[in-house]
């Protein structure tokens, strides 16, 4: 570990170096935050992050971060477990959006292990933390493997039922330019969830076919068409790890995981945190949001005696 910053509570945060399979990967024990990720012979960096720790107190707030224990957005900032009504507050809107002003990524993270090429790092919320039930554990493992490829591991454990759905929150750009505009995204995934005004689900699985948000096919990306800050479905339940996206630009970024959904923001608020809009592209493999209240969309209700377990690969080459 080599000291990063001090953070405005006083909590010491360190950035952990790791290197191999022909990549150099920064994380922060703040978040678990991907701060820097680095393919051998390119000279930039390929995902958004800052050297300043108070960024991420800002507009970067979500920028690599784990986010947690439940990313995305949940309706009215209310949801039923088990015949019982959890409430949290509101913070976009009227929903809850990405765990609230205490989620998981703010947090600093115990280290567990660290070698040259892996790093485990964990965090226990307690029953009750933003209104969430249940004393819970997050594990996250990255690791490098050739060729060229970043894995992360998230696993989670409960005493009570609860809501779990944790995400890295990582903008891409592989080309290095101000913007992504004109980078190839592909997303294998048959149906997308249309939102309403507040951002939240309508309850609609819709179509890819014949739809503005089909990208089955490479299509270049041009800011603002469309606007991109959906969940594309890939499968109605956890699955073995398959590729699922692909991002071209002079250096080729595949996507692999074994989460039912993909959430794909275009980063045009980017200018927020002193970025050009559209700086880059977030993308979250998740459940779908808003569970809670579509019976119809993948549970993320988490029971005692299950495990929650997702894997995300993201495989680099040149082109």
């Amino acid at each position: 570990m080599i000291p990063f910053a001090t953070d405005a509570q006083g909590r010491d945060v360190h950035r952990l170096a790791l290197s191999g399979g022909g990549l150099s990967v920064d994380l922060l024990t703040r978040g678990s935050i991907l701060r820097a990720v680095r393919l051998d012979g390119v000279d930039h960096n390929l995902t958004l992050g800052s050297d300043d720790l108070a960024d991420y107190d800002g507009a970067m707030k979500y920028f690599g971060a784990i986010v947690g224990p439940v990313a995305n957005r949940i309706a009215g900032a209310r949801a039923t477990i088990d015949g019982a009504e959890y409430r949290f507050t509101a913070n976009h809107h009227r929903a809850l959006l990405h765990s609230g002003r205490h989620g998981t990524q703010f947090k600093v993270w115990e280290v567990v292990e660290e070698t040259a090429d892996a790093a485990t790092l964990a965090i226990d919320l307690p029953d009750g933390a933003d209104g969430f039930p249940g004393n819970r554990r997050i594990v996250a493992r990255w690791s490098l493997h050739a060729p060229a490829t970043l894995r992360l591991e998230l696993t989670a454990t409960t005493d009570e039922p609860t809501l779990m759905n944790p995400v890295n929150h990582s903008y891409w750009n592989l080309t290095g330019a101000p913007t992504t505009e004109g980078q190839l995204l592909r997303v294998a995934a048959e149906h997308w969830l249309p939102i309403d005004d507040e951002s939240l689900p309508t309850g609609e699985i819709a179509p890819s076919a014949g739809s503005s948000r089909d990208f089955r096919a490479p299509r270049p990306l041009t800011p603002g068409d469309p606007p991109l800050d959906y969940n594309f479905c890939l499968s109605q339940e956890d699955v073995d790890l398959r590729e699922v996206m692909e991002l071209t630009g002079g250096i080729t970024l595949r996507i692999a995981t074994t989460a039912p959904g993909l959430q794909v923001y275009d980063g045009r608020d980017a200018d927020n945190a002193g970025l050009a809009p559209y700086a880059g592209l977030a993308v979250e493999a998740q459940r779908w949001p808003d569970a809670p209240h579509h019976p119809a969309f993948p549970t993320i209700r988490l029971a005692p005696e299950e495990t929650f377990r997702q894997v995300t690969e993201w495989r680099f080459a040149t082109t």
